[in-house]
């Protein structure tokens, strides 16, 4: 199941300024393929595994992809993550400009992250897991 790319890119805002080490138990995981798929188009797939325990709402599985600036991210969709401890795989697509990108090295941020809603409020991140790493862009293909 995908997520629209605006609420990708709102996760993926909220990962960037709260995710921290202690925000993921070593139990609950996510990583990052070292090979991500670039098509013609801009349309960008990268993948992994996750392993998540304990979510009371929605949680998520959300990817960005950086390569020419490192202040410049691309959020790449977004998978409903299912926290039941075990290891799940996830895949991301996405389409950025076409000139973003271009088959080589790049930087990806995947995390685990769910909707707390236990305040009763507006739905707050609870980060479970993150993780950086850089990857290879090949040409989908």
């Amino acid at each position: 199941m995908l997520v629209r790319p605006a609420l990708a890119a709102a996760l993926l805002l909220l990962a960037g300024a709260g995710a921290s080490a202690s925000a993921a138990d070593s139990f609950e995981t996510v990583t990052v393929d070292p090979t991500g798929t670039l098509a013609e188009n801009g349309t960008v797939t990268l993948s992994g595994t996750y392993r998540c325990l304990g979510n009371t709402g929605p949680a998520f599985v959300s990817s960005s992809v950086g390569q020419k600036s490192p202040s410049v991210r691309h959020g790449i969709g977004g998978t409903r993550a299912v926290c039941d401890g075990a290891e799940h795989r996830w895949e991301n697509t996405g389409k950025v400009d076409p000139d973003a990108l271009e088959p080589g090295a790049a930087h990806v941020e995947a995390t685990v992250m769910e909707l707390n809603q236990e305040s009763g409020g507006l739905p707050l991140p609870r980060f479970h897991a993150a993780q950086q790493q850089d990857v290879t862009l090949v040409d989908e293909g």
